[in-house]
């Protein structure tokens, strides 16, 4: 990040409309940063800034700017600087622009693109959103298996410079079959003339182009490497997976997760970016739905509203019981799904998960129970210290198998697990928890 003096010195030239000194200013800036202080600009000033940027330097800064400020810039272009913008983006970046525009408005911009981009492009948006294929770029460098280092290191020289990475070629045969990855280190450190074949080790992996975009993210974090080959059911490469767009995907996936582990329905832009009715519309129906679920609480209250009016006391330990039971389950339900997500668990380890969840329920329960038992018999006796006692290691043990439970249900019917959400599994835990403690407290005042 720059300093706060040179971002004060930006707004003040800004103000002064003094966009040479400006430019000169943010000339070695990165990207993101250009980005950031656009974001902060009136329209107006925003594309006159924008037009003030080197082309290559305005597709780079474009590319991080939010989906509704880049529609938003674009209304200020001219026919024939959106068209070289949006040539210069690169072709990932490209689609996850498009992707989200209505088609009429793609449609325009497609017509603007010159014919080799245009069919680059066009190939892109043909997969299913959310898949490799949307996220691959085909700008890589390949070379094949027969040649010599020395060709092969001149071939990288001269194609090097539009591919998205250098770090890792792509070794061909004939017909563009994939043969393997191997780093360029592998290719300066031999010696000229050994062949290309002699550096392969055929241990790479690869991605379908219609596999989902997550299981980029988990092979790249497996692999622990920069890119990742895209290949046809032919074996054809047809593009590469680079480590910045995962990045991107895996911090969209953790944002999506959290929003849907608070019962919010997954915002389409950022937050800054979110209107006041988009942030009702994602919250509101959740809210709703969860009030059904809590209302299930007060009928079991006044189902049992005689016991409560003969033991008053049991109504002092309620928040206490169904708040554990809620804390409980929350923090089963989050353990499981973060280890779904993270391929730490998959849908086969259901049993071995939840078997393990119900031991540590048991010792969690007795724990917990044990010292309720002393709140009981300081507000009443020990018939109040049994029930409360009891009836927090079976809310305890019941919760935590409930929040184990439910993200394997989820996920076997195809469902995000993350909609196991901590005001879901707490809401539930309410209304089942108040049965188990009144069922108990009952059996116990009767003893």
């Amino acid at each position: 990040m720059r300093n706060t003096a040179a971002i004060e010195h930006a707004d003040t030239l800004v103000q002064e409309e003094k966009w040479h000194e400006l430019r000169q200013l943010i000339g070695g800036w990165p990207e993101p940063e250009i980005a950031d202080l656009l974001f902060e600009l009136p329209a107006a000033k925003r594309a006159i800034l924008f037009r003030l940027l080197p082309h290559n330097t305005s597709s780079e800064v474009f590319a991080f700017l939010e989906p509704e400020l880049q529609n938003r810039l674009l209304e200020d272009l001219t026919v024939e600087e959106t068209r070289r913008l949006v040539t210069n983006l690169a072709p990932d970046d490209r689609i996850h622009f498009l992707e989200d525009l209505p088609g009429e408005a793609v449609q325009k911009l497609l017509n603007l693109l010159p014919p080799e981009e245009l069919w680059k492009t066009r190939q892109l948006l043909g997969y299913p959103e959310e898949s490799v294929g949307r996220l691959m770029t085909p700008d890589y460098v390949a070379v094949r298996s027969h040649w010599s280092v020395a060709e092969a290191l001149h071939h990288i020289r001269v194609k090097g410079q539009k591919a998205e990475t250098i770090a890792t070629i792509y070794v061909m045969e004939n017909r563009w079959q994939f043969v393997d990855a191997v780093p360029l280190e592998s290719f300066v450190l031999a010696h000229p003339d050994a062949r290309v074949e002699e550096l392969l080790t055929r241990e790479g992996v690869f991605l379908s182009p219609l596999a989902d975009r997550e299981e980029a993210v988990r092979m790249i974090t497996r692999y622990d490497v920069f890119s990742i080959p895209v290949v046809d059911a032919r074996n054809v490469l047809l593009g590469v997976v680079t480590a910045d767009d995962i990045f991107d995907v895996a911090e969209e996936e953790a944002t999506e997760d959290f929003q849907k582990g608070v019962a919010v329905t997954p915002l389409k832009s950022s937050y800054r970016e979110a209107s006041l009715l988009e942030l009702f519309n994602k919250r509101f129906p959740w809210l709703l739905a969860l009030i059904g679920v809590n209302l299930l609480s007060s009928t079991v209250i006044a189902a049992y509203s005689g016991l409560l009016e003969a033991a008053i006391a049991l109504t002092f330990f309620m928040p206490l019981l169904l708040g554990t039971g809620g804390n409980t389950g929350s923090q089963a339900a989050t353990l499981v799904v973060r280890a779904l997500s993270t391929d730490d668990l998959d849908l086969s380890d259901w049993m071995r998960a939840i078997g393990k969840e119900l031991f540590v329920g048991c010792v969690l329960g007795a724990a917990m129970g044990l010292c309720t038992s002393l709140l009981g018999f300081w507000r009443g006796d020990w018939h109040l210290a049994l029930a409360v006692a009891l009836s927090m290691a079976a809310i305890v043990v019941w919760a935590n198998l409930m929040g184990a439970v439910l993200p394997f249900v989820l996920m076997r019917f195809k469902m995000d697990p993350a909609v196991a959400s901590s005001p879901l599994i707490t809401s539930v835990s309410d209304v089942t928890g108040l049965v188990i403690y009144f069922w108990i407290a009952r059996a116990v005042m009767e003893f």
